[in-house]
């Protein structure tokens, strides 16, 4: 498609395949739903423009539906070369008429020239993951930092980026941290990131994991979660961390932690979340049994240091979708999937949809929250307001048929004294 007709897909033919699949996903979306038919009626983001880089998936055609029926025009790319949906994409373009920027597989230069598409949209909200599209208004457009009244962050990796960018008092706009809400990282990190990483790496290996050696390069929410789907499966799980407090826990949990050194060589499976750089490495690829696979959860290719493992290699083959072999001077194989990208996303289909109705509603929520008080927010990274993570978290349980007690007041009484002891 040529970028003139304001989108650029692979084929705007698959709309009909990628309509069916938005139709599942909202099917498992009923407090994403609920927001958007509230947004429908009052149209909170009438006349806002907002400039999203997001995975394409079908859950996020849930959310840029909601936000267009809020009123917002939505523009929107890929936030990663390999996650987009095709099919979403086309749908979204031919039967919502969003100006989408997206495709699959595209290289590092379609990446940027599709964020600036979506930035010469003039921009009043930004809505990143990964905070791409935010450094590169800061950087390069700067020009359309004046349109720009708020945005709102994703994912860890990205709050990482925007808190340094604060601290250091370059930040020229207040950003919500959706990651950091509770109804989000609680979640959408644990359980959807376990799940789908592991959806991804059995669909481009077709491995075993029952009996395996699997190393999680991190003890975060992301960690935790793809820990123990790990081991639910059969795995040995290994678990290597920097912190010692996410260490402790980790061995609480009942794993083993080592450094990556030692996993190194008894490693048969390594996955890297932690939003670091460069935590597989030479050292670690020196070490590694022959046919180790190794890849990727965290947000950037950069965990896994394929530079230096192409300079190891004398060879590099694809042996499979998403697999690509490298032969070691030694003849020793290390395979990497998903050319170190977030292989949920790369090789699956991403977080299913029920997690990311709570991670969407957060993110429809924050922009409306953002359009109404962005005048008093400083230029910083901000929590998700406990009244809204409080209303999301009600929602899910009235959707799922789950009642809770409330307090009486005898115990509001007692929670709010200080009088009464033992």
């Amino acid at each position: 498609m040529k970028r003139d007709k304001g989108y650029d897909i692979k084929d705007l033919r698959l709309a009909e395949e990628g309509n069916r699949r938005i139709e599942w996903a909202k099917k498992d979306m009923p407090v994403l739903r609920s927001i958007g038919t509230r947004f429908a009626k009052e149209k909170p983001l009438k006349g806002v423009n907002v400039a999203a880089c997001l995975h394409v998936t079908t859950e996020t055609a849930a959310l840029i539906q909601v936000l267009a029926a809020g009123g917002a025009k939505v523009f929107l790319c890929a936030s990663n070369p390999l996650s987009t949906q095709d099919e979403t994409a086309a749908s979204l373009v031919k039967n919502d008429g969003i100006a989408v920027y997206a495709i699959k597989g595209e290289d590092r230069d379609t990446y940027y020239r599709h964020i600036l598409s979506v930035l010469a949209s003039g921009p009043n909200i930004t809505m990143d993951d990964g905070a791409d599209l935010v450094s590169t208004v800061h950087t390069d457009k700067k020009e359309y930092l004046k349109g720009i009244f708020g945005g709102t962050e994703e994912t860890t990796t990205g709050v990482i980026r925007l808190a340094v960018m604060g601290k250091k008092g370059v930040l020229r706009y207040p950003i919500i941290a959706v990651n950091e809400a509770k109804t989000k990282h609680f979640f959408d990190n644990r359980y959807g990131t376990g799940q789908s990483t592991i959806d991804g790496i059995l669909r481009s290996t077709n491995r075993l994991m029952a009996g395996c050696c699997f190393v999680v390069a991190g003890y975060g929410w992301c960690g935790r979660g793809l820990s123990s789907r790990a081991r639910g499966m059969g795995a040995r799980v290994i678990v290597t961390e920097v912190d010692p407090l996410p260490a402790l826990e980790a061995v609480m949990d009942g794993f083993t932690v080592m450094s990556m050194a030692e996993a190194a060589k008894i490693g048969d499976i390594f996955c890297t979340v932690t939003g670091n750089i460069h935590v597989l490495r030479k050292e670690h690829f020196e070490r590694m049994k022959d046919g180790a696979i190794v890849c990727n959860s965290g947000h950037f290719n950069v965990e896994i240091d394929i530079p230096a493992l192409e300079k190891m290699s004398k060879s590099v083959r694809s042996v499979r979708p998403f697999v690509d072999e490298y032969t070691l001077g030694n003849g020793r194989r290390v395979h990497v999937l998903g050319e170190g990208r977030l292989i949920n996303l790369a090789a699956a289909e991403g977080h299913p949809a029920n997690v990311m109705d709570m991670s969407f509603a957060n993110q429809a929520l924050s922009a409306e929250y953002m359009l109404r008080n962005h005048e008093r927010l400083a230029k910083d990274v901000h929590v998700v307001p406990e009244a809204i993570d409080n209303e999301i978290a009600r929602l899910k349980l009235a959707a799922l048929g789950v009642k809770i007690d409330r307090l009486t007041p005898e115990q509001k009484k007692y929670l709010a004294s200080w009088e009464m002891g033992t």
